[in-house]
């Protein structure tokens, strides 16, 4: 999502939020962020859901699982795949070019979960319209130099 808007001050910035599919590494998880990874975990879970799959859905034909079971077992493969999607972490980025005699401004924040992440960018765009910065010290957003 982008917004342009004219601040109070007469600005023009462009307020944008977009979705990060990899956790960025931080200087305190660099340890981690080296180790094998996820890939172990992913194939563990593609194992696991093949398997439920295999039982409920290639059973022989003597062997009757109600309908409502297979709904139940669909159901829990899909939480955690949504859940994964509906929380990752999103970056908001305000930024202006203006006055032109300089770089202008620029501000950076991360949020979790598409929700927060259009409420943080609809609350940067009325900071702006009233206050002529993009956040108070409130909230995730922060200047960079």
């Amino acid at each position: 999502m982008i917004r342009e808007i004219r601040a109070r001050d007469g600005r023009n910035w462009t307020v944008r939020s977009e979705i990060n599919w990899s956790k960025p590494a931080l200087n305190q998880e660099f340890e981690h962020d080296v180790a094998a990874g996820q890939v172990v975990g992913l194939a563990m879970l593609a194992l696991v859901i093949m398997m439920m799959l295999m039982v409920v859905f290639l059973a022989p034909p003597g062997v009757f699982f109600p309908t409502w079971l297979k709904v139940v077992v669909l159901a829990l493969l899909l939480v955690m795949p949504v859940q994964w999607a509906l929380s990752r972490p999103w970056t908001i980025v305000a930024e202006t070019h203006e006055p032109l005699a300089t770089a202008g401004e620029h501000w950076v924040g991360t949020v979790r979960g598409a929700m927060a992440a259009r409420l943080e960018a609809s609350r940067a765009v009325r900071h702006l319209e009233v206050y002529a910065v993009p956040d108070d010290g409130g909230g995730p957003l922060q200047p960079v130099s």
